[in-house]
């Protein structure tokens, strides 16, 4: 399991107030694994996942992309310093206007999953490069995301000859197998389908030059609704991926450029908020039952949006020794969905938590930003800070 490192360990205990704390070294390091896992895979970031201009830009340095969905992080991208030839549009839902503003902004990679959206591109990115998007089932995901997104391989091979019929380069195909995908089996089907789909488009002429593999690689420090460890097997996925990319080159009969779109794999083990406990209570329930809630001052709302799928690992750094009971852990708003485990699972708590004793929430570096809302009953976004192992730590409060 995922533990802070001493850097980010140290700006949780120098925090006076609730924030969220990033560790850009950390995120490096999982770059650096990143590619000695798949040597030669381009990286695109899936900016999403943490949309701070620091991260993009620590990402950037180190020769990674970014994968974007609009033409406003396209252009948060671009003045954090990503090169426009490593950014691409990976969004299969684009309006006419997006299309236009992002080929304005110099983007020439379109992803696309409908002949409606193939038109649309001619029309207003012309002569671009697109890669379809391959559905999956998302079986063994968190976040499936099998449904809105991506096309079976016999329309892949009619969206990608409409797109050479309509002056585009139809050059890629791509894939995600759900968001923090727990099986390694996910990836084999998804790369068995897009084998599959490559060799139709070899028969119809069509010859893919790039597959994009998206992305679902998935965190290692969160837990499940009942506070046990998820333990995804990493490295079984990664073989499995490599082993898949070969089988791949020997469908193409050629080499290919692989890309991979990684966005809490890179980031959620390296960010954590400094909370606070609001109250810690007990009351009887309408049941009859007598329960304890323990009441932090950050939760769905700002900035725990996720909590409906996990949970987040929590410390108490006042507190390490004192015994502890369970509770049902919930956020400040009157939101009856705004709790960790309302539907049963609870976590063990400090017995003699104090309203303002400062709480410690691991492994969220990755949404806990993009899932901001405005204000929601008044409790405030949270403010970003940033360290790169030791050096001071830097702040910001990312544009809504």
């Amino acid at each position: 399991m995922s533990h802070p490192t001493p850097a980010l360990h140290a700006a949780l205990a120098a925090a006076t107030e609730d924030q969220i704390v990033l560790d850009l070294a950390g995120i490096a390091d999982n770059l650096a694994t990143l590619r000695r896992e798949l040597p030669g895979v381009a990286v695109r970031f899936a900016m999403k996942s943490c949309p701070l201009d620091a991260v993009l830009a620590c990402l950037a340095e180190r020769g990674a992309g970014v994968d974007a969905a609009s033409p406003r992080e396209i252009a948060q991208a671009l003045r954090a310093g990503v090169p426009i030839e490593r950014i691409h549009y990976g969004n299969t839902v684009k309006s006419d206007r997006d299309l236009a503003e992002a080929h304005r902004l110099g983007v020439r990679d379109f992803a696309t999953d409908s002949p409606e959206d193939v038109a649309a591109v001619a029309a207003h990115a012309p002569g671009a490069r697109v890669f379809c998007r391959l559905a999956t089932d998302g079986d063994g995901a968190l976040w499936g995301l099998s449904n809105k997104y991506g096309c079976s391989p016999a329309d892949a091979v009619r969206v990608l000859a409409a797109a050479r019929d309509a002056g585009l380069v139809p050059n890629g195909l791509s894939f995600h197998v759900g968001s923090q995908q727990m099986t390694a089996d996910a990836w084999r089907r998804a790369l068995d389908r897009t084998a599959e789909t490559m060799a139709a488009l070899r028969r119809r002429g069509l010859d893919v030059t790039r597959v994009n593999l998206g992305g679902g690689l998935p965190a290692v420090g969160y837990t499940d609704r009942h506070g046990r460890p998820l333990d995804p097997p990493v490295d079984k996925i990664f073989a499995v991926i490599r082993e898949g990319l070969e089988r791949l080159v020997e469908v193409g009969g050629h080499p290919l450029e692989f890309l991979v779109e990684p966005g809490r794999y890179l980031v959620a083990d390296h960010g954590a908020v400094r909370a606070h406990v609001a109250r810690l209570t007990t009351r009887e329930q309408p049941d009859g039952t007598r329960q304890r809630w323990l009441y932090l001052s950050v939760g769905k709302f700002n900035g725990l949006y996720e909590m409906d799928q996990l949970q987040y690992r929590l410390v108490f750094p006042a507190h390490a020794d004192t015994p502890r009971l369970p509770a049902v852990v919930a956020g400040p708003t009157c939101d009856g969905d705004d709790a960790f485990a309302s539907d049963g699972g609870l976590v063990e708590v400090p017995a003699d938590l104090a309203s303002g004793d400062p709480v410690w929430v691991l492994s969220c570096g990755a949404y806990a930003l993009s899932y901001l809302t405005q204000g929601f009953n008044g409790f405030r976004p949270l403010p970003a800070a940033w360290i790169h192992g030791a050096a001071p730590t830097r702040r910001e409060v990312p544009g809504r």
